[in-house]
C-alpha cells in the first residue's frame, strides 16, 4: 500500500511524489536585476584578476598554506599572527550578524559565489543552448549536439574558475609552470584542480539551488539573526489581497461614456504567478518570509513590471521590514544593532592596534630535535634550541642570536649565530645552549633568547631549558 501524497509541496525542488522538480526561473528585467548583474560581473572580474595584482611586490591575495604564509593587500602574515587571525575571524562573524540583522540575506542574493556564478554565468549559458523558460522549446532543455555543447562550455568555465581558485593558494607563477608541465610532476595540485572542477560541474549542472535549500546553513541561522525590523523582501498583503483577476464594473449611472473603473473589492495582486516563475529557488514570496528566500529581488522586478502594465503603484513586493508592512512605521536603529557596532568597533580597534604594533620581525623559540638535554663532562648541560625569525620587511635582514638571564650561559652553532632572512620570508638556526648544571631547579632553568639587527631592532622570548633533577643531598 503506497503512502498518501502530501497536499502541499514540501520543498520547491520536490514534486508531491518525491521526484526532482527542476527549476528554470524566468528572467525578469528590472532595475534590481541590472544592478545585480553589474555587481556580479564586477565580482567575477575581480576574482579572475586579483591573483595577478601586485602590492609592494607581493600578490594582492595569496594564501600559501604549504609555506604557512599569507599575503593580503601587500602585508605578510605568518603562523605567529594567530591573534590577528582570531580577531579577523571573530570580526567577520560579528559583521555577518550585523549585516543580516540590518539588511537580511543581502549577501546571498547579491554577492554569494553560488548565486553570482549560477545566475550570471551558468544560467545565461543554459538559456543560450536550451532557450529561455516559457519559450516554445521544451522545459527539458537542449538535446543531442546542443546539450553536449552546453556541458562542454560548462566544463570550460568550471576548469577556468578552478585554476583561478588554485592560484590563490600557490601563486600565478607556480600555477603557470604547472599548466605547462605534465600533471605527473605535480599530482596533488592536479587532483585538487580536478576535484574542484568536478564539484563545480556537479553543483552548477545538477545540484544548483539545492545548495541554498539543503546544504547551506545560513538560511537556517537567519531565524536567530533577523527581527521584525530587518529589511527583507516582503509581499504587502493589505494591498494585494484578495488576489485574482481584476473585476471591472461600469461607473454608477447609465452613461456609458463614463470611464470603466476597477472593482475596489479586489486587491492589486492579479495572481499572475510571475513572482513564482522568476524565483531562482521556486518559492512563492506571497506566503511570507521563508528560509529559501535568498533576497535576490527578482520577484520585485517581475511584480513591478506587472503593476506598471495594469496601472497600479509599484512596490506590491518590495524591500521592507515586517513591522513597516504591518504598521507602516519603520525602525532602523535598535539596541541590538548598537551592541553589534560597539563589539565590531572594539574588535577592529584591537586588530588595527595589533597590526600596527608588530615589529620588523617575529621571533619564535622551539625545542630542537633529539634528546631534550645532554650532560657534558665538565658539569655543563646542553640544550638544542631552534630559533625561528619571520622577516616582515621587504628587504633582507641579518639577525644575531644571543642568550641572557642565566649566569654562565653560552651559545654555540656550527653555522654561526648570525644569519640572513630574505624579505617576507622565515628563517631559522639551530643552536646549542650550554648552561652550568647548578642553574637548574627541579630540572628546569628559564633563559631569555633574543635576536638583534644592525638597524637596532631587538626581539626577546623567554624559554625553559631542561636539565637533570638533582636530589636535595646532591645540591
Amino acid at each position: 500500500m503506497s503512502a498518501p501524497l502530501p497536499k502541499e509541496r514540501v520543498l520547491a525542488t520536490l514534486n508531491p511524489d518525491g521526484s526532482r522538480h527542476w527549476i528554470r526561473p524566468r528572467l525578469s528585467p528590472g532595475r534590481y536585476l541590472l544592478a545585480r548583474r553589474m555587481f556580479a560581473y564586477f565580482l567575477i572580474v575581480l576574482f579572475a584578476i586579483l591573483p595577478y595584482v601586485r602590492i609592494n611586490g607581493k600578490p594582492a591575495l595569496l594564501l600559501d598554506i604549504v609555506h604557512r604564509r599569507f599575503h593580503i593587500l601587500g602585508t605578510s602574515f605568518f603562523p605567529t599572527d594567530t591573534m590577528l587571525l582570531a580577531l579577523f575571524m571573530i570580526s567577520m562573524f560579528v559583521s555577518i550578524i550585523l549585516i543580516t540583522a540590518l539588511l537580511g540575506r543581502v549577501w546571498c542574493g547579491w554577492a554569494c559565489p553560488q548565486t553570482v556564478y549560477m545566475e550570471f554565468l551558468f544560467r545565461p549559458i543554459e538559456r543560450f543552448f536550451d532557450g529561455a523558460p516559457g519559450s516554445k522549446q521544451k522545459i527539458g532543455g537542449a538535446k543531442g549536439a546542443r546539450k553536449a555543447m552546453k556541458y562542454l562550455v560548462f566544463f570550460l568555465c568550471a576548469i577556468f574558475v578552478s585554476h583561478t581558485f588554485l592560484s590563490y593558494f600557490v601563486g600565478t607563477e607556480q600555477l603557470y609552470s604547472w599548466v605547462k608541465g605534465s600533471p605527473a610532476k605535480h599530482p596533488l595540485a592536479f587532483l585538487v584542480m580536478a576535484a574542484v572542477t568536478a564539484l563545480m560541474l556537479f553543483d552548477f549542472g545538477f545540484f544548483r539551488e539545492q545548495v541554498c535549500l539543503v546544504a547551506c546553513p545560513y538560511g537556517r541561522f537567519q531565524s536567530a539573526m533577523l527581527d521584525r525590523d530587518t529589511m527583507i523582501i516582503s509581499y504587502d498583503k493589505k494591498r494585494g489581497e484578495p488576489r485574482g483577476a481584476k473585476k471591472r464594473k461600469k461607473h454608477a449611472g447609465a452613461d456609458l461614456s463614463l470611464p470603466i473603473v476597477e472593482d475596489e473589492s479586489a486587491g492589486d495582486c492579479i495572481d499572475c504567478r510571475m513572482c513564482v516563475t522568476t524565483c531562482p529557488t521556486g518559492i512563492d514570496i506571497r506566503d511570507g518570509l521563508q528560509m529559501e528566500c535568498i533576497g535576490c529581488a527578482q520577484c520585485i522586478d517581475a511584480c513591478n513590471a506587472v503593476m506598471k502594465k495594469i496601472g497600479r503603484p509599484l512596490g506590491l513586493i518590495r524591500y521592507t521590514s515586517q513591522r513597516a508592512v504591518e504598521s507602516g512605521k519603520a525602525r532602523v536603529f535598535r539596541p541590538r544593532l548598537l551592541l553589534y557596532v560597539l563589539v565590531l568597533g572594539a574588535l577592529a580597534s584591537l586588530f588595527v592596534g595589533t597590526l600596527l604594533t608588530r615589529g620588523e620581525a617575529d621571533l619564535t623559540v622551539l625545542r630542537g630535535r633529539g634528546r631534550p638535554f645532554v650532560e657534558m663532562g665538565d658539569g655543563m648541560i646542553a640544550n638544542t634550541i631552534r630559533v625561528k625569525v619571520a622577516n616582515r620587511l621587504d628587504a633582507p635582514q641579518e639577525f644575531t642570536i644571543a642568550v641572557s638571564g642565566l649566569e654562565g650561559a653560552s651559545l654555540a652553532s656550527g653555522e654561526g649565530l648570525t644569519f640572513e632572512v630574505a624579505g617576507g620570508e622565515i628563517g631559522w638556526r639551530d643552536v646549542q645552549v650550554i648552561v652550568p648544571a647548578g642553574a637548574f631547579r627541579d630540572g628546569e632553568a628559564r633563559a631569555t633568547f633574543g635576536v638583534t639587527t644592525k638597524q637596532g631592532f631587538k626581539a626577546e622570548r623567554s624559554y625553559p631549558l631542561l636539565g637533570p633533577v638533582r636530589r636535595a643531598s646532591q645540591r
